[in-house]
């Protein structure tokens, strides 16, 4: 059994220097599974070595691929693919793997994976994905907790979401990739990681228009091919660094490797806030504040609206702003649990249903607090590296699903941040 750890931070050092985002976790993971879509071998650059990847790899290797990371690419042969079931142990770790329901059944006409686990930051259920499979010829049950899928043939048809699911419409089109005839799915999602992976699966030969719109279309191939790409940046840890660089205004940080156009939303909040980006390259950008940052108002929504896993970070950003702030979240219900350990802090934050108060400038503590889920982990480091004295973070292993060498690349901008040992 792994040993829990914490990290203990010392807080209100200036943090100088650059830091590099790595690949999207959350573009990495649809990647994966689409990898069993033709048999063969697949280079993924960019792949970030965190614990939900590490995780969706062990299921990949027990349904039969061979994967490993070799310089700065993972590589994965799916041409011995002999499992068509996920085991529970590593469903129950991680919500990405209900993605290897499209991927299975669209490739094998046949799929058995576990209902999902992952934060427990709200509801997700998994009826999206279930009411479009159905509609494209799968027959589903749910048996001891498993959804059991089967299909003589996939046949396209018309889905109409009730939401923009990222992962419901991420399923489909995998499974559509190779049903029979033209799937269109209508109310799709339009976040960065579901246009990458349609991306993906052009260049492995599917035809498929819409990409970034609400309706896609899709006509079906008999088959497909393995493919080399490169996993776009990720755009909630840019944020999470951009937010870094506003905490102080002592802070200089330069983030690299930042794609932009996938954080307009966000970005506009920050310069409402006051704080701008300095181009420095290419896709290199220096945070820059002033004295003072403004409040504002933030509601989260599907993309392009305001990302819910950045809120956590804003949250803690607008505690040092001059006045009143509002933040809502229209996503998940349960997003604000992290609330009670900021009030931890010293943070003056009230939340009245999906809605929190924030009354700032605070100056923030260091306390011991505990990471609610992977997002609120990371912004209460970001708590902890802007407070006074010293701050300890519990159940990091929650942040390190999505990031990878956070303490790393901390300390490389002259962070104080150590792991230790749990001893609770």
């Amino acid at each position: 059994m792994e040993r829990k750890r914490k990290y203990v931070i010392k807080g209100r050092k200036p943090l100088k220097g650059e830091i590099e985002v790595s690949g999207a976790k959350n573009a990495s993971l649809p990647a994966i599974c689409a990898t069993l879509l033709s048999p063969g071998v697949y280079k993924l650059k960019r792949v970030p070595k965190v614990k939900d990847v590490f995780c969706m790899l062990k299921i990949m290797e027990h349904l039969g691929a061979v994967c490993e990371f070799e310089k700065d690419y993972l590589k994965i042969d799916t041409s011995k693919i002999k499992e068509l079931s996920v085991p529970y142990e590593l469903a129950s770790q991680i919500r990405a793997s209900i993605l290897f329901l499209g991927a299975l059944v669209g490739a094998y006409k046949s799929a058995e994976v576990p209902l999902p686990g992952g934060c427990a930051i709200g509801k997700r259920p998994v009826d999206f994905h279930i009411k479009g499979l159905s509609q494209l010829g799968a027959e589903i049950n749910l048996e001891k907790g498993n959804l059991i899928v089967k299909t003589q043939k996939l046949k396209g048809t018309t889905i109409v979401l009730d939401f923009p699911s990222v992962t419901a419409t991420e399923n489909l089109m995998m499974a559509g990739v190779l049903a029979e005839g033209e799937t269109i799915i209508k109310n799709s999602a339009k976040e960065p990681e579901v246009v990458f992976l349609g991306e993906m699966l052009k260049k492995m030969g599917a035809e498929i228009k819409g990409l970034g719109d609400d309706t896609i279309y899709i006509k079906g191939k008999k088959k497909l091919k393995p493919v080399n790409i490169e996993i776009i940046p990720d755009r909630i840890e840019a944020g999470t660094y951009l937010v870094l660089g506003a905490l102080m205004e002592e802070n200089e940080i330069v983030v690299k490797n930042i794609n932009k156009e996938h954080l307009k939303t966000p970005i506009l909040k920050l310069e409402e806030m006051g704080i701008t980006l300095e181009r420095v390259d290419k896709n290199a950008f220096k945070v820059k504040r002033g004295k003072t940052i403004n409040p504002v108002k933030i509601i989260t929504a599907p993309y392009p609206g305001f990302p819910t896993d950045l809120q956590p970070f804003f949250a803690v950003l607008l505690t040092q702003a001059e006045g009143i702030s509002f933040i809502t979240e229209n996503i998940f219900e349960n997003r604000f649990l992290y609330v009670f350990e900021l009030k931890r802090m010293g943070a003056d934050i009230e939340v009245k249903d999906r809605t929190a108060i924030i009354n700032g400038p605070t100056s923030l503590i260091g306390s011991p607090i505990k990471a609610t889920d992977l997002r609120a982990g990371a912004a209460l480091v970001l708590a902890g590296l802007c407070a006074e004295n010293t701050t300890d973070v519990y159940n990091v292993e929650l942040i390190e699903r999505g990031y990878e060498n956070f303490v790393e690349k901390l300390s490389g901008v002259g962070a104080e941040i150590k792991v230790e040992e749990d001893e609770d």
